[in-house]
This record gives C-alpha cells, structure tokens and sequence, in this order.
C-alpha cells in the first residue's frame, strides 16, 4: 500500500496525540517513521483519494496537531509515496536539506497576501493621475462621446494605465509587507490577481505584518487586499542550502 505524507519534523519531535487519524474514508490512521535525526507524519494513502473537504480538513489538522509541538515542514494535500521505506529513503537522502528548512522555518508561519482592484476606484484613480487619458476624455464627452476610433483609443490607454497601476500597486505592497517577513515566496500569476505572495513571519512578530497589511488596506482604498493566515509554511519548504530561503519558491499557499 501507498504511503500519504503529511509533514517531515525532527525525530526528537513530542509524540503525536494518541489515536489520531488522517485522511481516507474511514480516516487512516496516523503513524510517524524514522530516518536518522528526521521522522515523517504519515498514514495509510487511501486508493481514491480526492480534495474533498473531509480531506483537505483531515490534512490540515493532522499538521495542526504536529505543529503545536515544534516546526513541522508541510506536504501538501496529495502528497503520496509509493511505501513506508520510499519515504524513509528520501529523509536519508535529503536529510541535509530537511534539517537546515526545520532551523529556518522554527518558529515562524506563512501570511499569503492576494490583492486585485476596486474597478471603479482604481479608474477614478488613473483618471486622477493620467493627464493624457483625462484630456482625451474630456475631448470625447465635450464631442457627444467621441468618434468610433476616440473610444477604442480611450479604451485602450485606460486598460494600459490600469495594468500599468497593477504593476505599480504589486511592488509597492510586496515593498511595504516584506521588512516585517523573513522571506517572500511570490506564488503563479492568476487571472483577477495582481498580488499573490507568502510571507514568512515569526511567530512573534505577526501583529507588526498583520498592523503593516491594515495600514495598507487602510491608505490604499483602490485595492481589495486579502490576507490568509496563520498557515503552516508551504511556500517555503523547499528552498535549501543551495537556495537561500528569501528566494521564492512559486508556490501558492496551501488548501485555501
């Protein structure tokens, strides 16, 4: 039977709770295995598993469970090994690598930040900031709306001032949030976003990063600025010895 994995800690790592079950329908149960200073969280992978809520819900308290007791680098959902001593082999193998992510991440969790526009806002803004696109719509109206080819031109530089704004916005957000992160981990371009990057916070210091998104939400209205967290670190377990962990990893953040 295939092995699931849900998270690799230390082997000196505080035992799981007694009892405890994961995914699969009936839940599998939890077991932990052992590779010289390394230990892996894992179960029994059921044969159909699927991202259904039960799972991905079973998945992240597994992690819940293990990260109350000290850093436990996360898998993510559907992580499958092909047995018990395929894992262990890959712990032996990686054990260098594992082992400088669990004295990095220690004490610290993952804020994913996305951000798109307030259409209307953000047109008001550009209209505010672009005098070309102001003057060209000041001629349109004063000529009853404009000529077929004053439109599309219109139309035109407005989409460019606006993807221009997103641009802009992306780094300056990204700017404002990292001073209070470790790293930035910037996750895959998709449709609606403009910003979509994890930040990996010290535990202790999350109020500041938290205080800093407020502000921004706060002195930036054109922007909808949506923070996830606390999460488990996805976005960085994998950066390692050969690649410094401020470095970003492409990935987004976790079951969300």
């Amino acid at each position: 039977m295939s092995t699931y994995v849900y998270g690799i800690t230390a082997r000196s790592h505080p035992a799981l709770p007694e009892g405890m079950t994961g995914v699969g329908e009936p839940p599998r149960a939890v077991r932990v295995l052992t590779a010289g200073d390394l230990a892996a969280v894992v179960s029994d992978a059921p044969e159909d598993l699927r991202p259904k809520r039960r799972d991905l819900l079973a998945h992240q308290n597994v992690l819940a469970e293990a990260g109350a007791g000290g850093c436990v680098l996360p898998m993510r959902f559907g992580s499958v090994a092909d047995s018990d001593d395929a894992v262990t082999q890959v712990l032996t193998e990686r054990a260098e690598h594992y082992l400088e992510r669990l004295r990095e991440l220690d004490g610290k969790v993952e804020y994913n930040v996305k951000a798109t526009h307030v259409e209307e806002a953000v047109l008001h803004r550009v209209m505010a900031e672009n005098a070309d696109v102001r003057a060209l719509a000041e001629a349109n109206r004063k000529t009853g709306g404009g000529s077929y080819d004053d439109k599309i031109r219109l139309g035109e530089m407005v989409a460019a001032a606006v993807k221009a704004k997103e641009a802009e916005d992306a780094q300056e957000v990204q700017g404002l949030l990292a001073p209070a992160a470790s790293a930035v981990s910037v996750g895959p371009e998709s449709t609606g976003w403009l910003l979509n990057v994890s930040f990996l916070v010290a535990r202790s210091t999350a109020e500041d990063f938290l205080a800093t998104a407020e502000q921004i939400r706060k002195s930036h209205a054109h922007l909808d600025l949506r923070v996830n967290g606390p999460l488990p670190p996805y976005s960085f377990v994998e950066p390692g010895p050969a690649q410094p962990a401020g470095s970003t990893a492409g990935a987004d953040a976790g079951a969300q």
